[in-house]
């Protein structure tokens, strides 16, 4: 059976939470250069270019989502 390996010192929890922010600041730097966010022209909302702008439903001039219309979630399961 083969042994795995153990930390000899316990790693603090700021150690953890500074190696994790740079990690994430690195990535959401990466991901910005990638994803282009533009202004709506309706609503004036941040949306990803080239798609449905989440807040009001429209796509270049048209509604495609009906965002008045209320959903029915589901409370119960029948069986």
């Amino acid at each position: 059976m083969a042994k795995h390996p153990v930390p000899k010192k316990k790693t603090a929890k700021a150690t953890t939470r500074q190696r994790y922010g740079s990690f994430k600041t690195s990535v959401l730097r990466k991901l910005s250069n990638r994803v282009n966010l533009v202004d709506c022209p309706n609503c004036g909302a941040k949306a990803q270019a080239h798609t449905v702008c989440h807040e009001c439903g429209q796509y270049k001039g048209r509604q495609v989502i009906d965002k008045q219309k209320k959903i029915d979630k589901i409370t119960k399961i029948k069986a």
